[in-house]
């Protein structure tokens, strides 16, 4: 694993503590008692994509023990099937669809979530947590969309939206630029080589997966991301430059594993909240060697086996330095899975009889089950029957408040509107399901869920999508309505025995929109 030191003064908020008892300022050590929390954001991990979740395929030893040692909840959704918007609704604990621009982000997109947004880092900055983002960001750079200052500092970053630190992705693996941000700034930045990026057009000289297939030499796409190569592989968008500084896809997950150990090491007894995001399932799949040809499903297989690997990694350095005890962990996906999702990588053929999705319909971008339904563990102290599972319905979008209530923050009332206190069903006090749970398709349809039923109102498109990934929509002219209790697979419309219902729901649904 590649070791990092990052100086104390890089997190402005421990050099602000000065000379205060253990080096922390008042607030940090009326904080002191309260959990360290680590979200784990895995990236297009479906819900079947886990042994603990059934999965026979592929076995995920390390993600398999916090489940064994927590809350592992089998009715968790994200609120959008596609990776920015839902990133969008955990941080800030309002429905994408309340913001333009919350789609699926460019590399070179602005930042998404405004400054001025109370948002998840916000809440344990409050409580005096150290705060930081590491792996993968997609939520946009900079002040402007394709104005930022590569080669300096960007003007707007994760800094301006409570976390101290941040190592991330600019967007993710698929897009270019192809360099880890740290502190505002392109990491290891290689002066000989400044980094230009466009989305429009290609920089004179420069090959492309379309025009220089040879130069391909560890994936070829399968449909679309035939731009710029970096690493032998052709990204989404155009880039020249980066040098040094350019990842390597082999090496991504140590990186990221390796920047959140080293920030707990330096963050010393100061309570830490990471936002750790990996990117392994994402397309490009690319594992290190070590992990080739060690499962039957190919580099997918083989990249659920590196996030699980980071999982252990992470773990075992809480064990280490005596806080395994005190540290929450949440487990959890951006959204449901995809199989060929730009690259030709067998996929598909290598999935055999494994089930991404579990038993549900759809996947990553639809409007079915599979697309918003996620794998969602909870393990840590105040975690009440350790080693069960719970059948609550719950959400993404209630982070922000329900974290602001285990670190004792009270949140504005015209802040993260939309997220509501779940601690209790969080840590296993009750099994009390939210009212509902909202979810955005990659089309900006709206789906419904309560513990009963699922409502997908009318949506003009075909059934399939026809670009790339072969994932039902989840379209359809007239509505649909599946009672979850008896058909999980939504194979059955109720939609015309249920009338009542549906107008309920439909009424219910306009009003989460006005945000009634």
């Amino acid at each position: 694993m590649k070791t990092i030191s990052v100086p104390l003064s890089a997190y402005p908020f421990i050099a602000m503590a000065g000379s205060a008892c253990c080096g922390l300022s008042a607030k940090a050590q009326s904080a002191g008692s309260r959990p360290n929390v680590i979200m784990i954001v895995a990236d297009d991990l479906g819900y079947g994509d886990l042994s603990c979740y059934g999965a026979t395929r592929v076995s995920t030893p390390s993600t398999d023990s916090l489940a064994a040692h927590g809350l592992r909840f089998t009715d968790a959704h994200a609120c959008a099937s596609t990776s920015t918007p839902s990133r969008f609704g955990l941080l800030t604990g309002l429905y994408p669809f309340r913001q333009s621009g919350t789609d699926v982000a460019a590399g070179n997109a602005g930042m998404i979530i405004h400054p001025d947004t109370y948002t998840l880092a916000d809440v344990f900055q409050t409580a005096g947590y150290a705060t930081a983002a590491i792996g993968k960001w997609h939520l946009g750079l900079g002040s402007r969309t394709a104005r930022q200052d590569w080669n300096g500092t960007l003007d707007q970053s994760p800094a301006d939206l409570g976390f101290d630190y941040h190592y991330i992705m600019a967007a993710t693996a698929d897009r270019v630029p192809c360099v880890f941000i740290e502190q505002g700034q392109i990491a290891n930045f290689d002066p000989s080589a400044p980094v230009e990026v466009s989305y429009q057009k290609n920089f004179d000289g420069e090959p492309t997966g379309r025009d220089n297939p040879e130069l391909l030499t560890k994936l070829r796409p399968s449909h679309g991301h035939d731009q710029s190569i970096v690493n032998g592989i052709s990204r989404i968008g155009y880039m020249k430059g980066g040098g040094k500084a350019l990842w390597r896809d082999e090496d991504i997950a140590d990186s990221i594993a390796s920047h959140a150990i080293s920030f707990i090491e330096q963050v010393g007894s100061t309570p830490f909240f990471i936002y750790l995001c990996t990117n392994d399932v994402h397309v490009p799949r690319m594992p290190h060697e070590r992990f080739h040809g060690k499962s039957p499903m190919g580099l997918r297989g083989e990249a659920i086996l590196q996030f699980d690997e980071t999982v252990r990694q992470v773990t075992d350095a809480l064990r280490r330095l005596g806080l395994a005890d005190n540290t929450l962990i949440i487990l959890t996906s951006d959204n449901g899975p995809v199989l060929d999702d730009g690259y030709d990588d067998r996929a598909i053929e290598l999935a055999a009889y494994h089930r991404p999705g579990g038993t549900f319909r759809g996947g990553k971008y639809s409007a079915y089950e599979a697309g918003s339904a996620v794998p969602f563990i909870v393990c840590g102290p105040g975690v009440k029957h350790p080693g069960t599972t719970s059948a609550a319905l719950v959400s993404q979008i209630d982070a922000l408040r329900s974290l602001a209530a285990l670190v004792g923050v009270e949140v504005p009332d015209d802040r993260a509107t939309d997220s509501h206190d779940a601690l209790s069903t969080w840590l296993g006090r009750n099994q009390k399901s939210r009212p509902y749970a909202v979810s955005m398709a990659a089309n900006h349809n709206l789906s419904l869920r309560t513990d009963r039923w699922k409502f997908i109102p009318p949506h003009a498109g075909g059934p399939v999508i026809t670009w790339g990934p072969v994932i039902e929509t989840g379209n359809s002219p007239q509505p649909q309505l599946y009672d979850m209790r008896r058909d999980r697979q939504e194979q059955t419309n109720v939609a015309k025995d249920y009338g009542r219902v549906v107008k309920q729901l439909s009424e219910w649904l306009e009003k989460v929109k006005r945000g009634e």
